[in-house]
């Protein structure tokens, strides 16, 4: 057993890396995301019109930076970035086998599509999941078409799906760490791959694959436009790469801070700046200086039937329901449509989910 966990602390120059070191680089990449989506947040909520699409999008833009990354470290180092970050790469065959740099053409794009498609489709999952739950906590009962009944059935199955992968995860991870496994994680077995520690040798083949960046001396139109989008990629992918190396430190400082344990304190600091009045707010205050006459008055009843109206549809508010984002107040089946279908306020802008929807009971209703 001893001899089986002895490269767990070992710092012998081996071709095997130690857990520490795999998990450490998946928790890197696993904070790089919330962190992105907090800084879209801000800037939505800063100027809802100009970079609200940000946030709205913010799933597809993030898979395609993300392709766009791994794909550029995968060609050049044949290692994700955060592998790369750790000094790993990934190698195709069991252990035993010799070890360079550079993946086979299918364990390459396997690799690229493991690492980028998976977390996307669980985000989607996930806040699909999340949807869901809010349909049925606000008690909406949509249509039961077949379609729509197999829907429920997949999201109803997806966290026991979840958890069974997770206990796949679990257990490849303690097959690693007594050395019966190569991979720490089934996503690496799919591939057909597994983790090493990047040589001497390693770092000098990638410097010069760096060097070898030339344009065709002699070739077709068709290719030397592939050799620009290929560089223009690149250059992107290379940008990407330095700006997260750089500020690595700073991500994971941002997914301490906006953790649950400081939720308290991040709601006190960054609460949304409150909206101000309507207009005909203001109309009000400033009218109740003069005496009243019966045009004042007239006006006045009119304001206060507009008051009561719903901004959406105009007519009088239905189960009235406030964003909490923003303090305007809604017709419930109004918002909640609004909001399911933008994600943000009708009036402000602001990024809104639907759990930020609270009815509001009185006496009269």
């Amino acid at each position: 057993m001893a001899e089986a966990g002895a490269h767990l602390t070992s710092t012998a120059v081996n071709e095997q890396p130690s857990i520490f070191e795999v998990l450490a680089q998946e928790s890197l990449m696993e904070s790089v995301r919330p962190a992105l989506r907090h800084a879209v947040k801000v800037l939505a909520e800063s100027n809802p019109s100009r970079f609200g699409f940000l946030w709205r999008r913010f799933d597809e833009l993030y898979l395609l930076l993300d392709l766009l990354l791994q794909n550029h470290f995968l060609s050049h180092c044949s290692a994700s970035f955060s592998e790369n970050f750790y000094g790993l790469k990934r190698v195709s065959g069991g252990r035993g086998l010799p070890v360079g740099l550079g993946l086979h053409r299918k364990s390459h794009w396997r690799s690229l599509l493991l690492l980028c498609l998976v977390p996307y489709l669980r985000a989607k999952l996930e806040a699909t999941l999340a949807r869901q739950r809010d349909e049925e906590d606000f008690s909406i009962r949509l249509a039961q078409s077949r379609g729509r009944r197999l829907y429920r059935a997949a999201v109803a199955a997806y966290p026991y799906v979840s958890s069974a992968w997770q206990a796949w995860v679990f257990c490849q991870q303690l097959l690693f760490v007594f050395g019966v496994s190569g991979t720490h994680n089934p996503l690496l077995w799919l591939a057909r791959v597994r983790l090493a520690r990047l040589n001497a040798q390693d770092i000098k083949d990638m410097e010069l694959k760096t060097g070898k960046t030339g344009p065709p001396a002699e070739g077709s139109l068709v290719q030397r436009a592939w050799w620009l989008m290929s560089q223009a990629a690149r250059g992107v992918a290379v940008s990407l790469s330095t700006s997260l190396s750089m500020g690595v430190f700073f991500l994971q400082f941002l997914e301490w801070w906006y953790s649950s344990d400081n939720q308290s304190a991040v709601k006190t600091l960054t609460s949304l700046p409150a909206p101000p009045p309507p207009l005909h707010l203001q109309q009000e205050r400033s009218g109740r200086d003069s005496p009243p006459t019966s045009a004042n008055r007239s006006e006045g009843a009119q304001h206060s039937s507009d008051c009561r109206n719903c901004p959406l549809c105009r007519r009088l508010r239905t189960n009235a329901t406030v964003l909490s984002t923003s303090g305007f107040v809604f017709c419930y089946r109004c918002i909640y449509t609004y909001v399911k279908a933008n994600r943000r306020c009708p009036v402000t802008g602001y990024p809104t989910e639907l759990q930020h929807l609270i009815k509001i009971y009185s006496p009269e209703s």
